[in-house]
This record gives C-alpha cells, sequence and structure tokens, in this order.
C-alpha cells in the first residue's frame, strides 16, 4: 500500500514523543545516522545517538571495553587523546564510544537513556546501516549486532540497511538523494511502529529493514517506494509456515524484495537471540502493527487475484 503525501506529512504528527536510542556502526561521524537522528528529532521524538567513534562495520556482536583515543575519531570528529567516550559539544545528546556497536548501544541504554530520559530508552534504532544487510549478513553486520543488543535487554528494536552509498562524513553537503530518502523512509517505519502503540514489538524481537539502490534518477523519493513483509533466511522443506499474507504462508526472502524489479523494501521479523527468523505469531503481531504501509510483490498479487 502507497502512502500518500498527506499521510507521510501526517506521520510525526499521530504520534507522542517516544524516547529513543540510535547507534550504528559505519561511525558517530557518518552522514546517515546524523541525518537519521535529525529527522528523528523533527518528529517529536527525545533521540540520544550513541555510536562508535570509528567505523565499525562488520564486527557483529563484538564486544570490548572501551579505550581512549590513540588516533582522532572518525573524519577528525574527535582529537587524538580523548576519552574512550565522548559528546559533541554543541549537542551532548550526539555520542561517541570508542568500541564496538554492541558497547556503544549498550552505554547508550546504561549510561546515556537515564540521564535524557529519567530511565531506559522506549525504542532502540540502528543505521541506516551503509550497505544491504540480508540473509546470513546479519550474524556479522555490527548494526544488526546493535539492534539485537537492545532487544536482547528487553528494547523494542529496528535495524535499517541501505543498499546504496559509502561512509560520508556528517559535513558533506549536498545531502545526497539516497541519504534522505532513506531517512524519510526510515522515520515512516519507526513512527508508524510508534503509533500502533506499546509494547511495539514481542520480547526478544527486532526488525530487520532493508533498501533497495537509490539515486536521483531511479527510487528517488519515499513515495516510490513500498514496504514488504519478508523473511531474513531460506525457507526449506520443514521450516515452519510463516504468517498468512499476500495469499501465501510462506513470506518472499528480503534478498528477494530488495532485488526485485521496482522500489520495494524489505521488513523481516527477527530473533535477538538467533539473529534468525520469528515465528509466525511473531510475524502476526509485526504485520498488525504495520499493516498500513504493507504490499505485496507483484507476482503475489497476480496470484491473488
Amino acid at each position: 500500500m502507497r502512502l500518500s503525501l498527506l499521510a507521510l506529512s501526517l506521520l510525526p504528527l499521530l504520534t507522542q514523543s517516544t524516547n529513543i536510542v540510535l547507534s550504528n556502526d559505519d561511525g558517530w561521524a557518518e552522514l546517515n545516522v546524523r541525518v537519521f537522528y535529525d529527522l528523528l528529532t523533527r518528529a517529536n521524538n527525545s533521540v540520544v545517538l550513541s555510536a562508535p567513534a570509528e567505523n565499525k562495520s562488520g564486527t557483529g556482536s563484538f564486544d570490548l571495553p572501551a579505550t581512549p583515543l590513540i588516533k582522532p575519531c572518525q573524519f577528525d570528529s574527535c582529537p587524538t587523546g580523548s576519552p574512550a567516550q565522548g559528546f559533541n559539544a554543541s549537542d551532548p545528546r550526539l555520542n561517541y564510544v570508542n568500541s564496538f556497536p554492541v558497547t556503544a548501544i549498550r552505554y547508550g541504554i546504561q549510561t546515556l537513556s537515564p540521564k535524557f530520559f529519567g530511565g531506559a530508552p522506549e525504542l532502540a534504532v540502528a543505521g541506516f546501516n551503509v550497505g544491504a544487510n540480508v540473509g546470513p549478513t546479519t550474524l556479522i553486520s555490527g548494526t544488526v549486532g546493535a539492534a539485537t543488543e537492545a532487544a536482547k535487554r528487553g528494547i523494542p528494536a529496528i535495524a535499517f540497511s541501505g543498499t546504496s552509498g559509502s561512509p560520508i562524513a556528517w559535513t558533506t553537503t549536498p545531502i545526497p538523494t539516497y541519504v534522505s530518502t532513506y531517512a524519510n523512509l526510515s522515520i515512516i517505519i519507526t513512527q508508524t511502529l510508534i503509533a500502533s502503540g506499546k509494547p511495539f514489538l514481542p520480547s526478544n524481537i527486532w526488525l530487520n529493514v532493508n533498501y533497495p539502490a537509490s539515486s536521483s534518477s531511479s527510487c528517488s523519493s519515499p513515495q516510490d517506494f513500498q514496504f514488504v513483509l519478508s523473511r531474513i533466511n531460506t525457507a526449506f522443506l520443514g521450516t515452519p509456515a510463516d504468517v498468512m499474507t499476500c495469499g501465501e504462508t510462506r513470506l518472499p526472502r528480503e534478498r528477494d524484495v530488495v532485488g526485485s524489479n521496482g522500489c520495494y523494501a524489505s521488513i523481516s521479523v527477527g530473533r535477538a537471540d538467533t539473529k534468525g527468523d520469528a515465528s509466525a505469531e511473531d510475524q502476526a503481531v509485526v504485520l498488525s502493527k504495520l499493516w498500513k504501509i504493507l504490499s505485496c510483490l507483484p507476482q503475489a498479487r497476480e496470484e491473488m487475484k
């Protein structure tokens, strides 16, 4: 289902302020996460960023104590000798942790959230990542590692990843098309989930969201996209059925959704403890919360006629 321009503009107004901890694995000074932070804040949320001081892509759920900087932070965003954890002088809600994504988001949950929210965050979001995280890639993704760490600690979480782009500094101007497009799509999903009410997700559940390539000439606007409920891994003989949707009890793989002709974004429901697919029951909960923005792949729509 496509959202109208009016619906897109009203989404932030239909939800109350939510306390959100934000992280990634591409680094605290990467443009994607800073643009997402700005839009989450503009959508009336209370947000704190707690992300690695350096690019820590592909580090999965590695976890080590943070240490002082022996070289400048990513994109010279903090000098050599800076403390193990630090913040932006002009916005103390922008924080770095000189360690892995898991370490960073835990610092956000345990230390920064009580400081800024007076307690635990209500939602954790990670990304949006530079590069897709589909299928087995979820096992090594630091963005997924951050989201699943939050979910294991009882915080509903979403990992966002986009196919296009490369790591670029937060100071980059003008903002590339893919960055603004992915950021707005991520806001749509986040605000729709928030508007669905608490609990946002079942216990131990996280969402894995992936976007196809976006450029100034293709999939260049949020209005070009449709969201499809998907599964992370390939289903084999004996794999339990998925939730019934689009006339099927087998969800498409997220890899196939993102790789389809057109601008289709995948939303998969995962278990935090395994980083694999959740049960049909948990998928059904997510379907009931996001159905207003979900669609079907063209083949499924044809088979339903």
